[in-house]
């Protein structure tokens, strides 16, 4: 509840959480909010613009695709996919890398070398070759898509989270638990964890859109999601044909991803000022001007203020 009220207490951040909500309340409510069949075909009446009335009466409210299909009805169940597959493609890939860089920053010499020399190998692969090769060995199919751009991303949450390791490793607070003699997976999660989180959740919060975007890749070349589902990208590679002509194929779409994508991005940026250790003593310091560590407290803010 602390984090959710001091969310709420910016403008920017409240209103990236209140859009995120609403995307899921819609995807979870899409059987209400679109009723009918969202591939039933009509035709005789594609590419038919916003707000167009049928003859039965009924308003397609985003128009029709190229199928005569309701757009309205396909980006309400597209959510469902689209979120599921960027949120769930960043919580096992960010979780994988998380681990890798956690370890490979804490504790150095030939266990880091090797995962950093895996992570260069894998660089050396272009992202959609990697990710078309896992596809066409796993198969086409949403847990496999969601499997493959884990599988693919994890290495920009390692490399991000291991050069902060490398930092915090070497702070007194770590160095004497470490002499303490507390286990390593204490000293991991209670002395690194909570200052590396985060960048983590900055990394994370790009990545659900970009993995939202390589997911339409995959798709558009028929290896992702199958086309019967709707996914906001597949939406997007299908109007690109039709731009001139229907603009709101790829308009609509396009500004549901980027709706989704700047909220995310808004809400870990908020998250990240709330969890940063850091920014918290410094808040706390300037909050007790009056304490015995008042002087030590201000050349520390002034010390990050120059930093920044």
């Amino acid at each position: 509840m602390y984090y959710l009220r001091a969310l709420l207490r910016k403008p920017a951040t409240a209103g990236a959480l209140v859009i995120l909500v609403s995307l899921l309340a819609i995807a979870f409510l899409a059987p209400v909010l679109a009723p009918g069949d969202i591939d039933a075909q009509d035709l005789e009446h594609r590419l038919m613009p916003p707000g167009w009335v049928d003859e039965s009466g009924a308003i397609h409210l985003a128009g029709t695709d190229h199928l005569g299909r309701d757009i309205a009805g396909r980006l309400i169940y597209g959510s469902r996919i689209s979120l599921m597959v960027g949120v769930l493609s960043v919580v096992f890939g960010g979780s994988i890398g998380l681990l890798f860089g956690l370890v490979a920053g804490f504790y150095g010499g030939t266990i880091d070398a090797i995962i950093m020399r895996f992570t260069d190998m894998q660089l050396a692969f272009p992202f959609l070759l990697l990710a078309l090769a896992l596809v066409t060995i796993l198969g086409p199919g949403v847990f496999n898509v969601i499997l493959v751009l884990a599988l693919t991303s994890w290495i920009n949450y390692a490399k991000v989270i291991r050069g902060d390791v490398l930092q915090i490793r070497n702070r007194e607070y770590v160095q004497a638990a470490v002499a303490l003699g507390l286990p390593t997976y204490r000293v991991l999660l209670k002395h690194v964890l909570p200052n590396v989180f985060s960048s983590f959740l900055v990394v994370a919060s790009f990545q659900v859109a970009a993995l939202i975007i390589a997911e339409s890749s995959l798709s558009y070349l028929g290896l992702g999601v199958p086309p019967s589902v709707p996914t906001w990208g597949a939406m997007l590679a299908d109007g690109r044909e039709y731009v001139t002509d229907a603009w709101w194929l790829s308009v609509l779409p396009g500004v549901a991803i980027m709706l989704a994508a700047l909220s995310f991005n808004v809400v870990g940026d908020g998250l990240r000022d709330i969890m940063d250790p850091a920014q918290r003593t410094s808040r706390g310091r300037k909050s007790h001007p009056r304490t015995s560590g008042a002087v030590s407290g201000r050349r520390d803010d002034a010390a990050l203020e120059a930093g920044e």
